[in-house]
């Protein structure tokens, strides 16, 4: 089984914007929202409204800020979802007309129930609110919530920065993306009582990409006060692009489409599978062309959680979670050989590999002190997945505790996932099922069995305790400390869930002596 991303989303691809086939048949429900009247079904006792227009569309505005969906007349159908953001190797249909939202709700009245909105990760490069993972029915339903996706744009569409070389008319085109997530909130927080949803308690969540988005949310003045509540799923955003480096991208893609800096005109009429074809252009600093949100200077004016916690949103409780395996899949589900390492070949593997400069025979012989049962590709993916995204959650869970103002919990998945005799272990993904409850969905990393959907209970009902209160215990899991920088009390998410001090500490303490370098910032 390929456990990549894009391999989920190319699963969820058949439900992609297609109704269910039985939704003709469902009972029908119509909501009126401040543009119009828009038409879903009822699913298993929930309310189902797909693809509900937030955003006009942004053929003929490309790079701007999004505007509100104009209103309509008569009913529109929400039966189906909309189209994605033009993107690479695209797992269902998209267009620039991709501003559009889904909405799950136990109930069409005025209950005022907690809203979980969640953003999709893929970076900030692919995906959308509408892969079979993220179906809202079973969390709706379990929680008495009412729950959100959504698709944004992405890559080039939603943060090609073009201010220093177009000028004033591209002001914004660096954050054009975080601004779509902006109005998606203002949508949220104008509509969503009418779909039995309560304005005043609207939770954030979001895996990897859709973390690094949730922190860059929080430290925008544009999205003060559209949410309450963040929980961020092994996805960081401790440092954004600053304009000399995205400017520099920006001359790449146009290089890569051959146009010349004086040509910035031409990307806003270019018709958009020229724009996906640039998207293949090489990185100026490193890798694979980076998109990412920018020190602008207008949308962001600080980076989201360096040198510290964003005061902005210091009243904002938080979940940082993260997977013990992130890397077994990030990195492992393209590279099989990487399963069968030997000593001789890891240092050559693992130095690139870790992103940040630190010399990998110390990291191996470390690695080797501390867990000597450890094979060489055990070290490998423990050593990227503590060098990478686990230091940037750490990194935002000191800021927060340093910050002393609301609350943070920290958590980190242990449970192994049976797929595959368990080679992947507690991979990147992991939670995504256990949280909605979508573990027989295709491509679910979780798989359906027994200790799966008791799993899910478990972490289902923290999410939505944390939604409908601002704290994440429950009965099941009642003790649960916040994070602190005395004890690193994290909790380990397992059959038996269990709070920690500081695990893997040996492992933060060797990581800490070097700089941490998010992906993009340089």
């Amino acid at each position: 089984m390929s456990v990549s991303r894009r391999t989920l989303l190319a699963a969820g691809a058949a439900a992609g914007l297609a109704a269910p086939a039985w939704a003709a048949s469902a009972p029908a429900t119509v909501v009126a929202t401040k543009a119009g009247r828009v038409r879903g079904y009822v699913d298993t006792g929930v309310s189902s409204f797909r693809g509900i227009p937030y955003g006009a569309s942004t053929a003929g505005r490309r790079f701007q800020p999004p505007l509100p969906a104009p209103a309509w007349t008569g009913v529109r159908d929400a039966t189906a979802y909309g189209p994605a953001s033009p993107q690479s190797k695209p797992g269902e249909a998209t267009s620039e007309d991709c501003l559009y939202l889904n909405v799950w709700t136990p109930g069409l009245d005025r209950a005022r129930r907690p809203v979980m909105v969640y953003i999709h990760g893929g970076a900030y490069a692919h995906g959308s609110g509408s892969d079979p993972l993220y179906d809202g029915v079973r969390l709706a339903r379990r929680g008495d919530v009412v729950v959100v996706t959504l698709n944004h744009r992405l890559n080039a569409f939603g943060h090609l920065y073009l201010a220093k070389l177009g000028g004033a008319a591209y002001a914004d085109s660096g954050n054009s993306g975080l601004l779509d997530l902006v109005l998606a909130l203002t949508w949220v927080r104008d509509n969503i009582g009418a779909f039995g949803g309560d304005p005043g308690c609207v939770t954030l969540f979001g895996q990897s990409g859709g973390g690094a988005k949730i922190a860059s949310l929080m430290s925008m003045p544009a999205a003060k006060g559209l949410f309450h509540r963040a929980a961020t799923m092994s996805g960081q955003q401790v440092t954004a692009q600053g304009p000399r480096g995205a400017t520099a991208r920006a001359r790449a893609f146009m290089d890569a489409l051959k146009l010349k800096p004086e040509q910035v005109g031409e990307l806003a009429t270019l018709p958009y599978e020229r724009l996906v074809e640039g998207l293949s252009a090489r990185d100026p600093i490193a890798g694979g062309l980076y998109f990412g949100p920018v020190l602008d200077e207008r949308s962001l004016s600080r980076h989201p959680f360096w040198p510290d916690a964003p005061a902005i949103s210091a009243g904002v409780p938080m979940i940082i979670g993260n997977t013990r395996g992130e890397t077994r899949n990030l990195i492992g589900a393209s590279d099989p050989a990487l399963f069968a390492l030997t000593w001789d070949e890891l240092p050559a593997r693992l130095q690139p590999a870790l992103f940040v400069d630190i010399d990998a025979e110390t990291v191996i012989a470390e690695y080797r002190r501390l867990y000597p049962a450890y094979s060489p590709s055990e070290v490998f993916f423990a050593a990227t997945t503590a060098g990478r995204s686990w230091r940037g959650a750490l990194i935002e869970l000191e800021a927060r505790a340093a910050q002393s103002a609301a609350p943070t919990w920290a958590y980190q998945l242990d449970w192994g996932s049976p797929i595959d005799g368990g080679k992947w272990g507690a991979p990147h993904m992991l939670d995504i099922p256990l949280v909605f409850g979508t573990t027989a969905a295709p491509g679910a990393l979780s798989g359906d069995g027994a200790e799966a959907q008791a799993l899910s209970e478990l972490m289902s009902d923290a999410f939505i305790a944390f939604a409908r209160r601002g704290d994440p215990r429950t009965p099941a899991i009642p003790e649960w400390p916040r994070y602190g920088l005395e004890r690193r009390t994290t909790l380990s998410f397992d059959l038996q869930p269990k709070p920690v001090d500081d695990p893997r500490g040996d492992e933060r303490r060797l990581f800490a002596k070097v700089p941490y370098v998010q992906t993009g910032t340089l």
